[in-house]
């Protein structure tokens, strides 16, 4: 049942054979998570890619100060997992938690580097998934450094249109790298205009 949402996915990009679909279901892993229940946290090494079946989950870092800083959320039919950790096999500074009760798909680095090597279509399919998150991250940090918070929230708005009512205010003044006041401000000169 699960696996019908990945391949629906999968089959966005290029349409997989039977054969591919079989070895697929043979290295995908099925993984579910209460509320508040993490797939990672700082100091593991990531382990594997994840698709969000069900839930929603945040990817973040907290500081010396013991801030959190939420730089990704992912919910249904999309992916999560710290791309750094998990190429380079070192520990992570970054926790990925349930913000609900979840399920996702999980595979592993070795079945990964399986697929990229013996399926061109798999390969394919999560080369531009990762170059979709680069231009994604890479239009997130011009944001950051050249936009006012009013139009990285309305940006929030239009990117996560389904996450609103799913997180907290406090979790979105975080993504935005505001306080959750002056997102309360921002909202307020929003609606008057």
């Amino acid at each position: 049942m699960y696996n019908q949402n990945l391949l629906d996915h999968l089959n966005s990009f290029l349409k997989l054979s039977e054969l591919e679909v079989a070895e697929l279901n043979q290295r995908i892993t099925t993984k579910k998570l209460k509320r508040r229940q993490f797939l990672l946290t700082d100091g593991e090494v990531c382990s594997h890619y994840n698709f969000v079946v069900e839930g929603c989950f945040k990817m973040y870092k907290v500081d010396e100060n013991a801030k959190e800083h939420n730089i990704h959320f992912a919910v249904e039919n999309q992916w999560i997992t710290d791309i750094g950790s998990f190429h380079s096999e070192k520990p992570s500074e970054l926790y990925i938690e349930a913000l609900e009760p979840s399920v996702v798909l999980r595979i592993s680095k070795d079945d990964l580097i399986y697929f990229y090597k013996d399926n061109i279509k798999i390969n394919r399919i999560f080369r531009v998934l990762v170059e979709e998150e680069f231009i994604k991250l890479q239009n997130r940090l011009l944001q950051t450094i050249s936009t006012s918070a009013e139009k990285r929230y309305a940006d929030f708005m239009e990117r996560y249109p389904n996450l609103f009512n799913r997180i907290s205010n406090v979790q979105i003044a975080s993504y935005l790298g505001v306080t959750p006041e002056f997102l309360s401000t921002i909202r307020k000169r929003m609606a008057k205009s």
